[in-house]
């Protein structure tokens, strides 16, 4: 072998047991900036408890990140920085003033919102939402579950919250052999009760503990604001839940019917409606798709429709038909809009993007017989922010559409 040809070799820097090492293909992923490394890209595992902070080497044994291994799951590693940082509590305290930052600077006319949206803010698995005076947290990693004390000390801290709960039940735990669980872990149980929180200068009651997420689903906070904006007439909000659109387009819209088939959820909604003292709501039980028919049937006519139904396609096997879904509701929903109406209408299911929700918005358009025109893109509000190297940060998708 020449002396040329060994100055090309790559120079192996072997890392201790305690080091992750990846394969090629795990490396290009990491270099591309996504925080997920799946278990099939480790070529060297860490001799280490799960949940542990541990180093990542590429497959040429060169330092790349800082991680949380996680032994039980698909995704081994969660990167938390690109730099040999100490990950101490100095780091999460910093990461934590940087997500509070930007809350305040974009929040306004709520005391409810998302402070910690996991990779989003480069936290990935920590979940922290505030309901005025009050925070819910949700651990959904081991690496970040074993922290929990130190984000409770630490919100104390910043905050001096009256409750901090955790609403560890959601599955996705499972997936990393954690136990669902919910409760109170800062404050007196006696105020567990119902919380007031305020949006768009409507109020709402909500359970911390009960209640949908984490309380209440956040990340539609703007988009119902937006939806004032361009409501008018006679209005319709289905998949209602506890009427948050509902009761913004009340403030606008002559009158509005929200459905939803949830009895528990509607009665939310009119306790809700009554906290505004909105008369001019009328909430219905039912099945969306049945009552859009019977709609149609009866001769019924809307000038704002909001559809905002729950993830079609959780995974990627459901995708054919959570596309199915789509068209079906969107396409109902044209067809009993007046003209000049408009559609305001949403997916959260990460696996159908957005090119492929207008894809399907077209063909039930098409299908309804309707000319139908894109006024408006927009996604989960600024404070779920998305990682652009991570596209699974990027879920909601809401299209403010004006049928002709």
């Amino acid at each position: 072998m020449s002396k040329g040809s060994k100055k090309n070799l790559p120079r192996h820097r072997p890392g201790n047991t305690k080091d992750a090492v990846l394969s090629a293909k795990g490396t290009a992923r990491a270099q591309n900036g996504h925080l997920w490394i799946y278990r099939s890209d480790l070529t060297g595992k860490p001799d280490v408890d799960s949940g542990s902070v541990v180093r990542v080497l590429d497959y040429r044994g060169r330092f790349l990140a800082m991680a949380h291994y996680h032994e039980e799951s698909e995704i081994s590693l969660r990167i938390l920085s690109q730099k040999e940082d100490a990950i101490n509590r100095n780091f999460w305290r910093s990461r934590l003033e940087s997500a509070t930052r930007w809350r305040r600077q974009i929040t306004n006319n709520t005391n409810a919102f998302r402070l910690v949206h996991s990779e989003g803010d480069l936290l990935p698995g920590l979940i922290i939402d505030r309901y005025a005076d009050c925070f819910s947290i949700q651990t959904l990693t081991r690496g970040m579950d074993l922290l929990k004390p130190m984000w409770v000390e630490l919100l104390n801290e910043a905050f001096q919250p009256r409750l901090i709960v955790e609403r560890n039940d959601a599955r996705v735990r499972l997936l990393e052999h954690l136990p669902m669980t919910a409760g109170l872990l800062h404050g007196n149980p006696d105020d567990l009760g119902e919380i007031l929180i305020e949006e768009n200068g409507i109020r709402f009651a909500v359970d911390l503990i009960q209640g949908q997420k984490t309380g209440a689903f956040l990340d539609q906070r703007e988009n119902r604001a937006a939806a004032m904006r361009y409501a008018h007439g006679r209005g319709l909000d289905c998949f209602s839940f506890n009427g948050s659109f509902a009761l913004h387009l009340a403030k606008i819209c002559e009158t509005v019917t929200a459905i939803d088939i949830s009895a528990p959820a509607l009665d939310r909604a009119r306790r809700n409606a009554a906290l505004n003292e909105m008369e001019n709501v009328e909430f219905l039980e039912g099945n969306v798709f049945d009552k859009l028919n019977d709609f149609e049937d009866a001769g019924e006519r809307f000038d704002t429709i909001v559809l905002d139904p729950p993830a079609f396609a959780k995974n990627r096997a459901a995708i054919e038909p959570a596309i199915r879904g789509y068209k079906e509701i969107n396409l109902r929903a044209m067809k009993i809009l007046n003209p000049g109406g408009i559609l305001l209408t949403c997916s959260c299911s990460y696996h159908v993007g957005e090119a492929q929700f207008l894809e399907i918005l077209k063909e039930a358009a098409k299908d309804a017989g309707r000319s139908v025109q894109v006024i408006e893109k927009r996604m989960q509000g600024r404070d779920h922010p998305v990682l652009i190297s991570v596209p699974e940060t990027y879920y909601l998708k809401c299209i403010v559409l004006r049928v002709l």
